[in-house]
């Protein structure tokens, strides 16, 4: 499966040579699961945006350190991407700053949360299951950093699980569309380092409690696992499907 990977940031100078840069992270964290899958990568934040939307299988976005609401040019131009995937029916997956595109570029909401940053572990109900979520089970705890929040959803969205703290946490929109919160590529040596490089922003005691949960299990296997498996039976490598109707949620 040949995967075209939407990069919207880059790794900070002072952690890179540690941990590398985004693509570095997507492709150990997916490789590990199926070691033929490729990437392609398309630098989004220099306004490298594709002009085929089928020049890969399936896409999926990183996060970003800018929000889908900062007015950027190149973040609109992705916005219109996002919707002439939405339109070809071709798989997309978004991670943190991408599940709120996706949000966004449909019609849903995103705001900057009154609950504040979102670091650590996060800890989450499985609301809902789909044929691609194999193996089930009733958690999905992931890395988060993460101010904004998706706080409406798009129609045809539906919301696959969630916590108090970020109710819309993962969703389906669709049959081609999969948006989560979490960072399955995150290290937890890189998420401890992130939240130490941006302490005065976060605040002290939301490290502090960031630091410790990461003391907790991490379901980046599995969430990476349940990604392929999306992608695969959204319509990579088959026959073109006709999207169903659904029912907008959170609306």
């Amino acid at each position: 499966m040949r995967i075209g990977l939407l990069q919207c940031d880059d790794v900070a100078p002072a952690l890179r040579e540690r941990h590398g840069n985004y693509p570095a992270m997507f492709e150990r964290l997916f490789t590990a699961v199926d070691p033929t899958v490729v990437f392609r990568v398309w630098r989004c934040l220099d306004g490298e945006i594709p002009d085929d939307v089928d020049a890969v299988d399936a896409w999926l976005t990183t996060g970003s350190k800018f929000g889908v609401n900062d007015g950027l040019a190149w973040v609109e131009d992705l916005c219109g991407f996002v919707r002439r995937l939405w339109a070809a029916d071709k798989p997309l997956v978004g991670i943190c700053f991408g599940h709120q595109l996706i949000a966004r570029s449909l019609g849903g909401k995103v705001v900057k949360s009154a609950r504040g940053w979102g670091v650590g572990m996060s800890f989450n109900r499985v609301n809902g299951r789909a044929a691609w979520m194999e193996p089930w089970q009733e958690g999905l705890d992931l890395v988060v950093s993460h101010q904004d929040q998706v706080v409406e959803t798009p129609a045809e969205a539906r919301v696959l699980a969630g916590s108090d703290f970020c109710p819309v946490y993962l969703m389906q929109v669709g049959e081609h569309f999969l948006g989560v919160q979490g960072h399955p590529e995150f290290a937890k040596p890189y998420s401890a380092d992130l939240m130490a490089l941006r302490r005065d922003q976060v605040g002290s005691q939301r490290v502090r409690e960031g630091l410790a949960s990461l003391q907790a299990p991490v379901d980046d296997a599995l969430m990476a696992r349940w990604i392929l498996q999306f992608m695969r039976g959204a319509g990579v490598g088959g026959e073109a499907r006709t999207r169903a109707p659904g029912v907008p949620v959170g609306r």
